[in-house]
């Protein structure tokens, strides 16, 4: 199982086993990471799920694709060229180790 880490914006680190398959939202929501909301479930229709990608790991999980920048430009936390929304990332071996920071408001 891939791990992946949340880091809230208090800097505390949640490092978790994520399902192979899973989007990094579930996993959060499953294992009750405080500031992933994921209101809509992981339908894409909101925004309460953004998270930064480390610069360096944002070749693994790629860049937003066009609808989901649209999402992203009404976050309440300004985005940034490392923003994606947590629903988005499916989690696989090859994103072991992955670290996300929580975007602090959602």
């Amino acid at each position: 199982m891939p791990t992946i880490t949340f880091i809230s914006p208090d800097g505390t680190k949640h490092q978790l086993e994520a399902k192979a398959g899973a989007s990094a939202m579930e996993t959060a929501v499953k294992f009750g990471v405080p500031g992933i909301v994921g209101e809509c479930g992981g339908g894409l229709s909101c925004a309460t799920c953004h998270v930064f990608v480390e610069p360096g790991d944002i070749d693994r999980t790629g860049r937003a694709e066009d609808f989901e920048e649209e999402m992203l430009e009404d976050a309440l936390t300004p985005a940034t060229e490392c923003s994606r929304l947590s629903c988005q990332i499916r989690m696989t071996d090859e994103l072991d180790g992955l670290v996300l920071t929580i975007a602090p408001e959602q």
